[in-house]
């Protein structure tokens, strides 16, 4: 079974509960779609709508304007209109830099752990990963975070998205309107199109606009007649505002070398930015560099081993003396909540002395021989006998539960 396949990851958080993180996967893992993919098609038609409706209007007025004129128009908005679309599409199929998870939690006798002494739901005592660490990049100390769902420590500037439930390297936003989160693998596709967005509606805005000045008579006769343009540019002209601040603002990121999440959440105007090296050379470390290789083989066959029942009897009685590792703990100090919901009745009654002060034993618990061996230790006992007896039903509980 591979990714693709099943286009289903399970994701095992720290409480022991399963999530389910939905990708969508076409044409053999090669194209990667976030959860919320659909919105790619809204977003779709309201690029193509208006650029292909003044394409078509455009084309159907070439015999009234200038042949050449028209023409280049045409050719002009069409090369547009679809490398927008291609822009679009580009960022919404592609990996934005998703981290791989491990498929269990950190070592804790590995790591620099704290344990703590309060009892989680299944009476076992916590074992606290350190929240954050401290990392050094360019002579600066960056604080870095554990992530419970993917449990590993996040990378410099990675964050973990709660719609598409990953973490994403150099993680910027999710943008709904490629229903894709945008890191540090497509961020450059995203600029483009929305950059593109822009000279799109500023294009269709001007020539539609020309449109209706060449028309003879008055403008508002002009507009009267021609609905289309008129609804053109009342389109565009909202959208610009939309696409170009966006443009604008991502222009800022990219020469101070910023993100949309560490701008609104960091605010390195009051720090410095430790990444920043220059106007130049951001701009050039965004647009002009080599892009990041993927983290993630989507394409690779991987076998899923079905561990749902085994992991669920483990968690739910031997959750209380197995470490996240695997490793047996039994200097617990309290008994595990598996062995406090048992009924030791049978117990009891199998463990009541005769009328000698010996123990009768179960003898489906302990064969003849033992029984003589408790007879004499019974012998020794003292006057009271609370000493000796106590100890004898003690190593008899044992025992029987052992």
């Amino acid at each position: 079974m591979n990714h693709w396949e099943n286009c289903v990851r399970e994701d095992v958080e720290s409480s022991g509960r399963g999530s389910l993180a939905v990708e969508k996967f076409l044409c053999g893992g090669r194209l990667v779609f976030g959860p919320d993919g659909g919105s790619v098609l809204l977003s779709t038609f309201l690029i193509g709508g208006p650029a292909l409706t003044f394409c078509l209007k455009m084309y159907l007025r070439i015999p009234e304007v200038n042949f050449l004129y028209g023409r280049l128009v045409l050719i002009i908005g069409l090369v547009l209109t679809f490398l927008d679309l291609f822009l679009l599409f580009m960022t919404a199929a592609s990996d934005p830099g998703i981290v791989p998870r491990n498929s269990r939690p950190i070592d804790a006798d590995g790591a620099d752990s704290v344990v703590s002494l309060d009892w989680t739901q299944y009476g076992t005592p916590s074992f606290k990963l350190p929240r954050t660490r401290d990392v050094f990049v360019n002579g600066h100390t960056i604080r870095v975070k554990y992530c419970d769902t993917c449990m590993l420590y996040r990378p410099p500037r990675a964050s973990h998205c709660s719609i598409c439930n990953n973490c994403v390297q150099r993680f910027d936003h999710h943008c709904p309107w490629v229903g894709q989160c945008i890191g540090v693998r497509n961020y450059r596709t995203f600029y483009m199109f929305v950059s593109t967005s822009t000279v799109l509606c500023i294009y269709v805005f001007t020539f539609s606009l020309l449109n209706l000045t060449k028309e003879p008579g008055s403008l508002w006769r002009a507009m009267s007649k021609d609905i289309i343009s008129v609804t053109l540019i009342v389109y565009c002209f909202i959208s610009v505002w939309f696409v170009g601040g966006l443009t604008a603002f991502h222009f800022f990121l990219i020469s101070t070398n910023q993100t949309t999440y560490e701008n609104f959440r960091y605010r390195y105007d009051r720090k410095e930015n430790p990444y920043s090296q220059g106007m130049m050379k951001n701009i050039k470390e965004t647009l002009f560099s080599k892009s990041v290789p993927s983290m993630v083989n989507f394409r690779e066959w991987v076998i899923q081993e079905d561990n749902s029942f085994v992991d669920s009897i483990s968690q739910r009685y031997c959750g209380d003396i197995v470490k996240p590792n695997g490793k047996i703990d039994l200097e617990l100090g309290k008994p595990p909540s598996f062995l406090q919901n048992l009924d030791y009745n049978g117990i009891d009654e199998s463990l009541k002395k005769d009328k000698g002060g010996n123990v009768n034993l179960d003898p489906y618990f302990f064969p003849t021989d033992q029984e003589d061996k408790y007879a004499t230790e019974g012998s020794l006992a003292d006057d009271d006998g609370t000493e000796f007896s106590s100890q004898r039903t003690s190593s008899a509980t044992y025992r029987t539960q052992a």
